[in-house]
């Protein structure tokens, strides 16, 4: 199976991760991963100023930060999985890039960072289940 691990470095996508731990048909060296964060663009006036470069290493730094945990906490379960980076709006690049990349099934946290979260699911959660036709497991 293709899974494709939506996270933000959030409490939520660290319990996604211990769901997984816990169901062995979920992780396992049988499936590819492909963990995959997206940050939100600066505002214009922001990469204006700073300029291209500046703004490409905030974004990668950002990512890495949130990415290599995640990766870490795989690999000490045996598997490998693949770094995927975005800038854009997380709930729509997630759900894209989840029907783009042929995935069986797209895991992620039902909350992230937003503080403007809804109370039953996340904002970014409901933009993914609207744009994605993936299978969405979500885990609270």
């Amino acid at each position: 199976m293709n899974i494709l691990l939506a996270v933000d470095g959030s409490p939520y996508s660290k319990k996604m991760l211990a769901y997984l731990a816990t169901h062995e048909a979920l992780l396992s060296g049988t499936n590819s991963y492909t963990v995959l964060t997206v940050q939100s663009a600066l505002p214009a006036r922001a990469r204006a100023a700073v300029g291209k470069e500046v703004v490409d290493q905030y974004h990668a730094e950002e990512g890495e930060k949130i990415l290599a945990p995640v990766c870490k906490f795989l690999a000490r379960h045996g598997v490998d999985a693949k770094r995927v980076m975005k800038v854009g709006v997380p709930g729509e690049t997630i759900g894209k890039f989840a029907e783009t990349g042929k995935f069986d099934l797209l895991v992620m946290g039902t909350h992230g960072h937003s503080a403007l979260g809804n109370l039953v699911m996340g904002s970014v959660t409901t933009q993914v289940l609207a744009h994605s036709k993936v299978p969405v497991l979500l885990v609270r």
